[in-house]
């Protein structure tokens, strides 16, 4: 749930304006601002760029952020602020979901923010996702099974990395790996080793530096041509490995305290 309606209410009394002061300033009808303060209705995202720059904050805090006396901004100087996004709109100016096809996983680290390369990927609509900025990732490998590689991760961009959650899986566009799916495995601090997990106990735990990261796609949904296996009755090797790991993750955050 956004605090859109709340925000958007608290900002303008903040500044002084009436709904048709401020519908004058944005050069839109006042009926829009009251829809909008009174959750009747959602803004665009092209108008939600125009909010977000009048009010001089990025679209999470202005969706996310409960703005209120309490409340300060994040610092300009904080990476999350300063990333470049592209994105591509429909005839009816809705957002796309662009998919990065494996074949396409390679160039999308230097055509990321290049408005060109993400107009030529492919362009779907979903009707679950309506508000907010979606991408599709087709993934490979079986680092995160059961989920079956040439399976499509539907991310949803996180522009604050303080966000982050432990135990999510996201899609996680850095320097060195590229396109990589993980779970979350620790908190996001600046300067700080990001911890990541693969749901296949095979594959160990790693840490990568936040100054490698360039995206972060919270996953949303996915989709799979190929159905889940019955899950066989686990075998002592498998129960004695799982075991194992969980030992070493314990130890490893034991060491992480100390």
């Amino acid at each position: 749930m956004t605090h859109i309606s709340s925000n958007l209410r608290y900002l303008r009394k903040k500044k002084g304006l009436t709904q048709q002061q401020f519908a004058d300033e944005l050069k839109i009808k006042r009926s829009l601002v009251g829809a909008y303060e009174e959750e009747r209705a959602e803004p665009k995202y092209d108008l939600l760029q125009q909010f977000a720059t009048y009010y001089e904050l990025s679209i999470d805090e202005l969706l996310n952020d409960r703005i209120n006396d309490k409340w300060k901004p994040k610092s300009k100087t904080d990476p999350s602020n300063i990333r470049v996004l592209s994105i591509t709109v429909d005839n009816q100016n809705q957002e796309n979901i662009e998919l990065v096809p494996i074949k396409a996983s390679a160039g999308y680290l230097d055509g990321y923010a290049d408005p060109e390369f993400i107009s030529d990927l492919p362009k779907f609509h979903l009707p679950m996702f309506r508000q907010g900025t979606y991408r599709g990732f087709e993934i490979k490998g079986d680092s995160m099974l059961p989920l079956q590689s040439g399976t499509i991760i539907i991310g949803e961009y996180l522009e604050n990395w303080s966000n982050l959650k432990l135990g999510e899986t996201c899609i996680i566009i850095s320097k060195n790996d590229g396109i990589a799916y993980k779970r979350i495995g620790s908190k996001f601090k600046e300067n700080k080793p990001l911890k990541l997990l693969s749901d296949n106990a095979t594959y160990e735990p790693y840490t990568i530096s936040c100054d490698e990261i360039v995206e972060i796609w919270k996953a949303k949904a996915y989709i799979s041509t190929q159905f889940p296996e019955l899950v066989a009755e686990p075998t002592l090797e498998t129960i004695t490995a799982m075991v194992a790991q969980m030992q070493k993750s314990i130890t490893d955050l034991q060491k992480n305290k100390s």
